[in-house]
């Protein structure tokens, strides 16, 4: 029946909207209930490095391929479908030494010496293959698992299954790299087929986190003008069928509301040590931005966000086509030690052992060189990095071929990946489903794909 505009009270709106401050607590609290058995990480901190990193001269070493570098990829392994036709190029040496570390011993490039030095920590995972050459499809595929657009991104899945554990932030928030957009763009942490409401928040550093979203004059005048705003969005409802970006709407000016006050301390770094600043590298102008949104992840995780994502490379990133060692060099120098203060000061704080921190891209690169110094995308092997909860740690998984052009050995795709994500927050791929169309449509989709149980904890 419609409300009658007349005797529709604030107290009747948020009632039957369920969108007052109690509703929205509510409702997130009360999404935990999906989680299918006890759970190892309570939350996820995803280090996307945006372009495709050289596994093969990050955390793959090949001796074979220092032994037949300059020479062609031998006939025996057939065809090999490039972006950029180097299938016949010459073999390309990993471009800085590889050395043992740890306890564990697991081999990491000179690249990484800080991150190096927490390899104790790491699950490994060297077999990782996808399904797609471009970056696009590719990026998301590893968001979304599927190369179409419009899928439901990991962090959607994620805060749809769980919900966020504090009212006034979203479950799900991306700290973009303010130097350009990815190859494909938002709808790598687009909420797709599930209502808006559990899309990927975007914030950034600085007196305004939200984007779009600046505090009001006065608080009340505010609050006055939002509920005028959720009455006529109620009265809209009441008349038409269920509407989820409406919904979404409502539910984000109450959200909002609440950000404006809680964001901007989520985002005051101002009250860090000395000490902590200088683990993440705030006091090196190279390190100085990726390192300040590390250190804003571990703020808003510790605030109750269940899923951060933090994007490392604008545009081209770590997408190497023309000389790996200029452009890893600089993305390395940005993000190595950052991302190994992110580790340390997670550990110092009891935080890495509920939280599950991943570090990857989209793919890897070619071992067959592009330009006599770059490397070309590779989809059909490559590295992605797990520590923290729920996964072994000083461990190696899986092996690429001796070139370390294709999974070989104990091979994940990523189905496989995300399943096991999934599972180190108590959630089972195949029971975590949205009805559409008549359909159970899942992260995983449809392909066989299983929990890589030889990497837990």
């Amino acid at each position: 029946m419609p409300m009658d505009p007349a005797t529709l009270s604030r107290r009747r709106l948020l009632g039957a909207t369920a969108m007052g401050l109690s509703g929205v607590a509510l409702s997130s609290l009360m999404a935990e209930s999906r989680s299918h058995f006890p759970a190892k990480a309570k939350r996820v901190i995803w280090l996307f490095m945006h372009g495709g990193p050289s596994h093969v001269d990050l955390f793959d070493p090949k001796p074979e391929l220092i032994r037949h570098a300059g020479k062609p990829l031998p006939e025996s392994y057939g065809t090999v479908e490039t972006r950029r036709k180097v299938a016949q190029n010459p073999l390309l040496a990993p471009v800085k030494p590889f050395r043992k570390h740890g306890q564990s011993g697991i081999e990491v490039s000179d690249f990484l010496p800080n991150m190096a030095q927490l390899v104790d920590e790491m699950c490994v995972i060297r077999s990782c293959h996808g399904d797609s050459v471009n970056h696009p499809q590719s990026v998301y595929q590893m968001n979304t698992g599927s190369i179409q657009m419009g899928k439901p991104s990991m962090g959607s899945w994620v805060s749809y299954g769980l919900g966020s554990e504090n009212a006034d932030m979203p479950a799900f928030v991306v700290l973009p790299d303010p130097g350009g957009g990815l190859k494909g763009g938002p709808p790598a942490w687009g909420s797709g087929y599930l209502p808006a409401t559990y899309q990927g928040t975007t914030m950034q550093a600085g007196g305004s986190p939200i984007l779009h979203l600046h505090g009001p004059q006065s608080t009340a005048r505010q609050r006055a003008t939002l509920d005028l705003i959720q009455q006529m969005n109620a009265q809209h409802q009441a008349r038409h069928k269920a509407d989820s970006e409406l919904d979404a709407r409502i539910r984000a000016y109450e959200l909002a509301f609440r950000m404006q006050s809680a964001a901007p301390e989520v985002v005051d770094i101002s009250r860090e040590t000395e000490a902590t600043k200088r683990l993440y590298g705030l006091d090196h102008a190279q390190m100085k931005e990726f390192g300040t949104r590390c250190l804003l992840a571990r703020r808003m995780i510790e605030r109750g966000v269940r899923f951060v994502q933090i994007y490392s490379g604008d545009t081209n990133g770590w997408d190497a086509h023309e000389n790996v060692m200029k452009n890893h060099s600089d993305l390395c120098a940005r993000t190595d030690l950052p991302v190994a203060g992110l580790i340390t000061d997670l550990k110092q704080r009891g935080l890495l052992e509920d939280t599950l921190v991943i570090w990857g891209g989209e793919f890897g690169r070619m071992p067959m060189s592009e330009k006599g110094v770059g490397r070309d995308h590779n989809p059909w092997g490559f590295t992605t990095v797990l520590m923290g909860a729920g996964v072994k740690h000083g461990h190696v998984h899986g092996a690429t071929d001796e070139f370390g052009l294709r999974a070989a050995e104990d091979k994940v795709h990523i189905h496989d990946l995300h399943a096991t994500i999934l599972h180190t927050l108590g959630l089972d791929h195949e029971r975590l489903t949205f009805r559409l169309n008549g359909l159970d449509q899942k992260l995983t989709g449809v392909a066989e794909c299983h929990v890589v149980k030889s990497i837990l904890a």
